[in-house]
């Protein structure tokens, strides 16, 4: 690992994983908790579009895929609160329209030469400096509105009809909550891509659910999970030369199991308690 730390692209990529793994671990937490990992895959897999808008343009991914993805983001939120009978079936057609526009641009493209797989797969070790800039400006622009809302995000998180009782802005903290979770989403696609982001944005999330008493505990730990599933992630991908995106959720995935093995915090609370 000292070894691969030499190497620029290497510690760019491991600064991209940090930085995502923050941002996994705040949005993360609060998609679990509010139970909208059907969205936040709608969301991952309708940016797409963003991807094949900005070739198409000849601009900047990042920013570009930001922006389409906020507006799906806010699209979907929109429909969940006036159509919640039909919002599955509106996410799932969003989902594929983005995902179809995204590779019809990228088709229409003069002299498109893109690695495709990269956007969907991850191409965390191919991360420029210029994009660590950019993550990192999301990054303090996703922490500092969840500081901000904290409390309401808190209220909402766990019960809306007491939220809405309490004068908690809950129509405004969904739109927000979505818009977030299209920001994190765009900065996980430079480390694990479209595919898999959905893996590193509930994985870690739920582990920590199952160990911590507070919202604020389960976001530590979630980032915590995310940042250690990066590195070695990151490690078994040098050592073996494996895809780097999917060696990060293969760790992801076996923590994911051995944690299943281990009781959970409430059955160790009753255990104490019978004791």
């Amino acid at each position: 690992m000292m070894e691969a730390l030499s190497f620029e692209f290497f510690r760019n990529a491991l600064l991209a994983g940090l930085l995502a793994s923050v941002i996994c671990g705040v949005i993360g937490s609060l998609v679990v908790v509010n139970r909208i990992v059907f969205l936040a895959g709608g969301v991952a897999h309708a940016s797409y579009g963003g991807v094949g808008l900005a070739f198409y343009l000849g601009l900047p991914v990042l920013p570009v895929t930001a922006g389409f993805s906020t507006l799906a983001a806010l699209c979907m939120a929109w429909v969940t609160l006036t159509s919640r009978e039909r919002a599955d079936t509106v996410i799932g057609v969003l989902w594929a329209a983005g995902m179809a526009l995204g590779i019809i641009l990228l088709d229409l493209t003069p002299g498109y030469n893109a690695d495709l797989m990269s956007y969907l797969f991850g191409s965390i070790l191919a991360v420029p400096v210029e994009d660590l800039w950019l993550m990192a400006a999301l990054a303090a622009v996703v922490l500092v509105l969840v500081a901000l809302f904290a409390r309401g995000l808190l209220v909402m998180s766990f019960d809306t009809d007491f939220a809405r009782s309490r004068g908690v802005p809950v129509r405004f903290l969904h739109f927000l909550l979505m818009g977030l979770t299209a920001l994190c989403v765009v900065m996980v696609i430079r480390v694990v891509g479209l595919i898999l982001v959905l893996a590193l944005l509930t994985i870690p999330p739920f582990m920590a659910e199952r160990r911590c008493r507070s919202l604020a505990g389960m976001m530590l730990l979630s980032a915590a999970l995310s940042a250690l599933f990066c590195v070695g992630g990151l490690w078994l991908s040098y050592s073996l030369d494996l895809t780097s995106g999917a060696s990060i959720i293969a760790v992801a995935c076996v923590g994911f199991g051995l944690s299943l093995c281990l009781p959970q915090r409430r059955s160790q609370e009753k255990a104490a308690g019978r004791a």
